[in-house]
C-alpha cells in the first residue's frame, strides 16, 4: 500500500519547485540592482561572479548562513555541486559581494571543508531553529538526499571581503 503525503511532504515539493523556478528566483536580482537590497535585510546577499565557459557576469542572490566575521560571509548551495554559480566560483574564486546597501565588494570564494560546513550549519540552526525546521526538507528535496549536522552533504562556501 503506498504511504500518503504528509503536508510537510507537500510543502518540500512545492518549496523545492518554487526553487527551480528561475524566473522568481532571479527577481531579488532586479531589486539588488536597483539598489534595493536592504529590502532583504543582511540574511541573504547578492554574489557576482564569472561563468565559467562564457567568461560572462553572472549574478545570484544566496542566503547567508553564516558570518562568522566581518569580512566573512558563508553561504551554501542548495542545489549542491550541480548549481552553476558553485560551479562558476569553483572557477574563478574572485567574486563580488552585495549585501544590504553595501557593495559590490570584490571577494574571494572558498569552499569549505566538511568540519567548517557541519559547524556552520550548526549555528546556523542554533539560530534560525524555526527557519530551518521550515526550510530542511525543501533543501533535501533538491539535493536528493537527507541533510544531516554532522558530515552535512550541503556544500558551504566562505566568502571572504577583499578591503
Amino acid at each position: 500500500m503506498p504511504e500518503t503525503p504528509t503536508p510537510s511532504d507537500a510543502i518540500a515539493k512545492h518549496g523545492a519547485r518554487i526553487l527551480r523556478t528561475r524566473w522568481l528566483m532571479r527577481a531579488p536580482i532586479r531589486l539588488y540592482r536597483a539598489r534595493l537590497g536592504f529590502l532583504f535585510g543582511s540574511r541573504t546577499l547578492m554574489l557576482e561572479h564569472i561563468g565559467r565557459k562564457t567568461g560572462a557576469t553572472r549574478h545570484v542572490v544566496l542566503e547567508v548562513i553564516d558570518h562568522p566575521t566581518p569580512d566573512t560571509y558563508v553561504v551554501a548551495s542548495g542545489f549542491g555541486d550541480r548549481a552553476q554559480w558553485f560551479r562558476n566560483i569553483q572557477a574563478h574564486p574572485h567574486v563580488r559581494v552585495t549585501v544590504g546597501t553595501h557593495g559590490p565588494a570584490p571577494a574571494t570564494a572558498r569552499v569549505l571543508p566538511q568540519d567548517e560546513a557541519d559547524e556552520a550549519l550548526r549555528n546556523y540552526i542554533t539560530r534560525h531553529p524555526r527557519a530551518w525546521e521550515r526550510f530542511k526538507s525543501i533543501l533535501e528535496n533538491t539535493l536528493g538526499t537527507p541533510i544531516t549536522e554532522r558530515n552535512t552533504p550541503l556544500p558551504m562556501i566562505a566568502l571572504h571581503l577583499v578591503r
